[in-house]
C-alpha cells in the first residue's frame, strides 16, 4: 500500500473515531441527562413507612363527669376513625367519583391518565384530573401543592410504594381522615358531624354522595353557600355510583331526593361559660397543643347538676323580672367541698352573645354576705357564738374632712345587746361594724386573704359590711373553708388522656388547714342560725341542714345568697351589668336565695 493511501485509511479511521464519540457522547446524554435528573429528583424523596409514624391534627374534646362531650377544641376540627369502622357505601362515593380504578391499580392508574387525557383533548381544557385517591393521599402527607413535573414524579413513585406498604383500606380510610371538606371540616368524621350533626357511621348514600362531592372544590360545591351546585355534584357521584353498580336504582332514587343540609351544625358547648374558662387555662398551660392533639379532658362538671344551675338561673330570673324591668343579669357556682370540684357553672344568660363571665370575672359588692369574714376574724380572736356585741348606733370618720359614716340597719331599728349568732343571723350592720372595730379591720382582711379572697380589699370599716369588690367565685372558695375548715383550690378537671390513652395530666384536691375545729364549729353554728331565724329562713324548706349568708347592697344593685350543705358550696349572684338597681326590695333574700333553693332541690335531692 503506498504512502498516500496508508494517509488517507489514518484519516478515514480518525473520522470514524470522532464519528463513533460523537455517537457515544450523544448516547450517554440521551440516558444520562433524564437519568440524572430523575436522580436529582427522586433523591429527596421521604420514607414511605413514616406513615405509621403520622399523628393527624385532631381536636380536643371535653367531657362532663358521666361521659357527655361538652365541648371541641380544635384548629381544624378532625377527629380520626379506623379505617374499619367508616361504611363501605361511605368509602364507594368516594372511590366512584374520585378513583373508580382504586381497587385494581397499583397507585398509579395509567388507563385513567390516558381517559383524562383524552376528556382534556375533547374539552379543550383541563377537565379532568387523573391522581388516584392514593396519589391525592401522598400529595396530603408527604408534598407540597405545587404544579410541577417534579412533584408529579415524586407523586406516583411515593403512590407505588404506599401500596406495596399498606392495604386498599388502610389506604381509603387514610384519605378519608385526612381529606378537607370545607367550614373547617378536616376528615370524614368532622364532616359527617358539621355537614349532618351525625357519626359517619350513621351517613346515609345521599348525605356519603354529597360529603363525597367537596373534597375537589369545598367552597363552590358547598350546600351552605351554593346548594344547586351542591346538589348537581351530588348528582353526579350518585350516578356514577349507580353505573358502577355500588347502589341499586331504588337507593340512588332515594339518595338523590333527600334534602340538602341548610346550615351547618357547629357544636355548641354544653356548660359554655365554664368550658371557656377550662379553655384559657389549658391553653395557657399545654399551648398550641391542646387544639390538635386529640386530647380526652375529663372535667368536673356534672351533667345533671349543670342542667339544674341553668334551669334555676333562668325561671329565678323570669319571676325577677316580672316585678322589675328587664335586662336582669345571674351567675351561680357549685363547688364539691370535699374536693374543690366545680359541678355547675353558669356565667349569665347568652355566652353565645357575650362571654364575660359573671361568675368568675365580674367584680360586684357582696354586701352582707361578706360579714361571715368579721365573725371567722372574732372566733379566731377567742370569741363564741354567744359572746354579746353592742347593736347601737355608731360612726366614724368618712373619706372627707369633717364626714362622718353611720351605718344604719336595714329596718332603721337597733337591738341593743345581741349574741354573735344573732347579729349575723339578723344580719345587723350596727353590730357588725362594732365587733370590725374590737377585731380591727387589718385583721378581718387577713381572715379573707386566708380564706381565698385575692381581689383588693379596702382597709376601711364599711369593708365589714361588703363594700369592696370581690368575685363570686372567690366567696364560693371561701366558704367551702367555713364548711371544711381547709382552703382548697377550685378544681376544673379531673384527667388528661391522650389518644394512645395514656394520662398526661391528673388534678388531685390541693388543701390547706386554715381555720381550727372550733372556728368551724362557730361559722356553722351562725350560719346554720341565718337559716333557721334569719333573713335566709326561706331555706328551711330543703328540709335538711344548710348554712349561708344572704346578701344585698346599697340601692338594691347586688343580691347574693351563697350557703352550703354536706356535699356542696353553691353561690348565687343576682344584678344588673351597668351597676343600677335591680328593683326595690329586690334583696339577697328575695331575688338570689329562691334561686339557690331551686337549684339546691334539683342537684341534691332529699
Amino acid at each position: 500500500m503506498s504512502d498516500l493511501q496508508q494517509e488517507l485509511q489514518r484519516q478515514t479511521n480518525r473520522a470514524r473515531s470522532r464519528r463513533f464519540l460523537y455517537l457515544f457522547v450523544f448516547l450517554c446524554a440521551l440516558v444520562g441527562i433524564p437519568g440524572g435528573f430523575l436522580y436529582w429528583t427522586l433523591s429527596d424523596l421521604p420514607r414511605v413507612n413514616a406513615i405509621e409514624e403520622y399523628v393527624p391534627v385532631e381536636s380536643s374534646k371535653v367531657y362532663s363527669g358521666d361521659g357527655t362531650i361538652l365541648a371541641e377544641f380544635y384548629y381544624e376540627r378532625r377527629t380520626f376513625i379506623p379505617h374499619y369502622l367508616i361504611p363501605d357505601h361511605v368509602k364507594k362515593a368516594f372511590i366512584a367519583i374520585e378513583d373508580s380504578r382504586f381497587y385494581s391499580h397499583p397507585g398509579v392508574d395509567l388507563i385513567g391518565i390516558v381517559r383524562a387525557l383524552v376528556h382534556d383533548v375533547k374539552a379543550r381544557g383541563m377537565v379532568q384530573g387523573g391522581s388516584t385517591i392514593t396519589q391525592q393521599l401522598a400529595k396530603m402527607l408527604f408534598l407540597k401543592p405545587e404544579k410541577s413535573i417534579t412533584r408529579k414524579l415524586k407523586e406516583a413513585v411515593i403512590s407505588v410504594q404506599i401500596e406495596k406498604r399498606y392495604t386498599k383500606d388502610e389506604i381509603i380510610g387514610l384519605y378519608l381522615n385526612q381529606a378537607y371538606f370545607g367550614t373547617r371540616a378536616f376528615g370524614i368524621e368532622a364532616a359527617a358531624q358539621t355537614y349532618f350533626g351525625k357519626s359517619a357511621a350513621d351517613l346515609t348514600v345521599g348525605e356519603a354522595a354529597l360529603l363525597a362531592s367537596l373534597p375537589k372544590a369545598p367552597s363552590l360545591y358547598s350546600p351552605f353557600r351554593n346548594p344547586e351546585k351542591a346538589a348537581e355534584r351530588r348528582a353526579i357521584v350518585l350516578q356514577a355510583m349507580l353505573r358502577q353498580k355500588f347502589i341499586t336504582k331504588e337507593a340512588f332514587d332515594r339518595a338523590k331526593a333527600e334534602r340538602p343540609p341548610a346550615a351547618p351544625h357547629y357544636r355548641k358547648y354544653g356548660a359554655p361559660y365554664f368550658v371557656e374558662l377550662l379553655r384559657q387555662q389549658l391553653e395557657h398551660k399545654y399551648g398550641p397543643e391542646i387544639y390538635t392533639s386529640g386530647y380526652r379532658i375529663y372535667s368536673t362538671i356534672d351533667a345533671r347538676m349543670q342542667q339544674a344551675a341553668e334551669t334555676a338561673l333562668e325561671n329565678g330570673v323570669k319571676k325577677v323580672e316580672k316585678r322589675v324591668k328587664p335586662g336582669v343579669q345571674a351567675a351561680l357556682i357549685a363547688v364539691e367541698i370535699r374536693t374543690g370540684h366545680i359541678k355547675a357553672m353558669v356565667g349569665g344568660f347568652d355566652f353565645w352573645q357575650n362571654q364575660f363571665n359573671r361568675a368568675t370575672q365580674a367584680l360586684r359588692q357582696p354586701g352582707s354576705a361578706f360579714k361571715p369574714f368579721v365573725y371567722a376574724t372574732a372566733f379566731e380572736n377567742g370569741m363564741t357564738p354567744e359572746d354579746v356585741i353592742s347593736d347601737s348606733p355608731i360612726s366614724f370618720k368618712g373619706a372627707r374632712p369633717g364626714q362622718m359614716w353611720t351605718p344604719k340597719n336595714y329596718d332603721g331599728t337597733y337591738h341593743g345587746a345581741v349574741t354573735l349568732k344573732t347579729a349575723l343571723a339578723k344580719s345587723l350592720n350596727s353590730a357588725t361594724v362594732r365587733l370590725a372595730g374590737k377585731v380591727g379591720i387589718d385583721n378581718v382582711i387577713e381572715t379573707a386573704r386566708k380564706l381565698g379572697i385575692t381581689s383588693d380589699l379596702q382597709p376601711y370599716m364599711p369593708l365589714a359590711l361588703g363594700a369592696s369588690d370581690v368575685t363570686l367565685s372567690e366567696m364560693v372558695r371561701a366558704y367551702t373553708a367555713f364548711a371544711t375548715g381547709k382552703r382548697m383550690d377550685l378544681v376544673p378537671y379531673e384527667r388528661i388522656v391522650n389518644r394512645d390513652g395514656v394520662v398526661v395530666d391528673e388534678l388531685y384536691p390541693h388543701t390547706t388547714d386554715i381555720l381550727d375545729d372550733d372556728v368551724v364549729t362557730g361559722m356553722k353554728a351562725l350560719l346554720a342560725a341565718v337559716i333557721k331565724e334569719g333573713t335566709g329562713v326561706r331555706a328551711r324548706e330543703l328540709g335538711r341542714p344548710a348554712f349561708g349568708k344572704t346578701g344585698t347592697t346599697n340601692d338594691y344593685t347586688d343580691a347574693w345568697f351563697i350557703g352550703f350543705d354536706d356535699s356542696l358550696a353553691v353561690g348565687v349572684w343576682v344584678g344588673r351589668d351597668d351597676h343600677k338597681p335591680i328593683g326595690n326590695k329586690e334583696t339577697g333574700a328575695a331575688a338570689a336565695l329562691p334561686i339557690w333553693i331551686d337549684f339546691m332541690k334539683q342537684a341534691v335531692p332529699n
